[in-house]
């Protein structure tokens, strides 16, 4: 199984899979990480590290089924984790923040994120307790994946982090990820990012812009989403954050509700992605007024007449209407993913993990 930490791309310029590495946690001697550039852009990642364990199966099991693996590997994880890697991957210096236990999985996961250029040396590193760990199902049927996870412990918490450790972890940061777990802490960080602590660390006294991983909804979302710059969505948490009839709806609510955010991206899986932006310059143009949902329709019309590889068509800037919800002037992208050859295809584990890290590869790159 191809991983996040030593995959090959399942998007172009997007290492695709799970976990980070190949076969073991042992970090290995030819990885070719471009990260620690000293002129490149730095960015801070609080979250998810975990070391999977994945035993694929040829179907998934019925309840009280008794059936064999016919592999199983044991790789770091995790949703920071992945994306962070990815990130490092890319070319950008990326540090990460979060906790394991001094166990045989948590040095191994730290190895191996070292391996890959990740700077770990904000870690926590507790001398009890155990290191989080999942247990994946990868069904080799339907190229799905079941994930049961066990959380570390002990947890992380504040007092966990000393304010000098975190505005060291700060300096010449350009951009925060969240994945929005160990919240409490994470929302101590957040909070810290967007004050003046730049003052304290001799840069400029401009906030840290934030993205997070909206992956469902849990404590400390709704907070950090009115913390955010950018948000990246899974497929079904817009309406159910949003409640509204349709996902395009779903984004005009969510950009008039979150007036601090940028963009709002929601992946679709094999669908590709679609993304809402918000345009200030023209609120008060003439541009053209539409119903979002009648957009992206003009907009698949357009994105199925590309033939191959993946694409991406925006619209122009639109005063967007949402029947219900109201409107808002931005533009609305609709991405195609590219196709997999089914016999390629592994499976979908942290495919959404890469995807953030590309995003935030693209950001610092054209923000520069």
């Amino acid at each position: 199984m191809s991983s996040i930490y030593s995959s090959t791309a399942m998007l172009p310029s997007f290492p695709s899979s799970s976990s980070r590495s190949s076969s073991s946690l042992t970090p290995r001697a030819n990885m070719s990480s471009t990260s620690n550039q000293p002129d490149a852009p730095t960015v801070l990642g609080f979250g998810g590290v975990s070391v999977d364990l994945l035993a694929t199966v040829a179907s998934f099991p019925k309840p009280d089924d008794k059936i064999r693996s016919t592999s199983m590997k044991v790789q770091g994880g995790g949703n920071a984790g992945n994306a962070l890697t990815c990130a490092a991957r890319l070319g950008l210096n990326a540090r990460l923040i979060s906790k394991v236990a001094n166990d045989a999985q948590g040095r191994g996961a730290l190895e191996e994120l070292q391996a890959d250029g990740v700077d770990v040396s904000f870690f926590v590193v507790s001398e009890e307790g155990n290191s989080p760990f999942t247990y994946v199902i990868v069904d080799n049927q339907t190229k799905t994946r079941t994930c049961i996870h066990t959380p570390g412990s002990p947890p992380m918490i504040p007092d966990d982090l000393k304010s000098s450790t975190l505005v060291s972890a700060l300096k010449g940061v350009s951009l925060a990820y969240f994945d929005v777990r160990l919240h409490e802490t994470a929302l101590v960080i957040a909070h810290e990012e967007v004050s003046d602590i730049k003052s304290h660390i001799q840069a400029n006294r401009r906030s840290i812009p934030i993205l997070i991983d909206a992956e469902r909804l849990r404590e400390g979302l709704d907070e950090f989403l009115h913390l955010s710059d950018y948000v990246v969505c899974s497929a079904k948490l817009p309406q159910a954050w949003s409640n509204a009839p349709t996902v395009p709806s779903a984004l005009v609510s969510m950009l008039l509700r979150l007036p601090k955010v940028k963009f709002v991206i929601v992946t679709l899986g094999s669908d590709g992605c679609m993304m809402l932006e918000r345009s200030i310059a023209a609120e008060d143009s003439q541009a053209e007024e539409m119903d979002v949902d009648n957009m992206v329709e003009q907009l698949k019309q357009k994105i199925d007449s590309v033939k191959s590889g993946p694409t991406c068509v925006p619209s122009d800037i639109t005063i967007l209407q949402a029947k219900g919800v109201g409107t808002i002037c931005g533009r609305l992208f609709l991405g195609k993913a590219e196709k997999i050859p089914e016999l390629e295809l592994v499976d979908t584990t942290g495919a959404g993990d890469a995807f953030i890290g590309a995003i935030l590869y693209d950001d610092q790159i054209n923000n520069f």
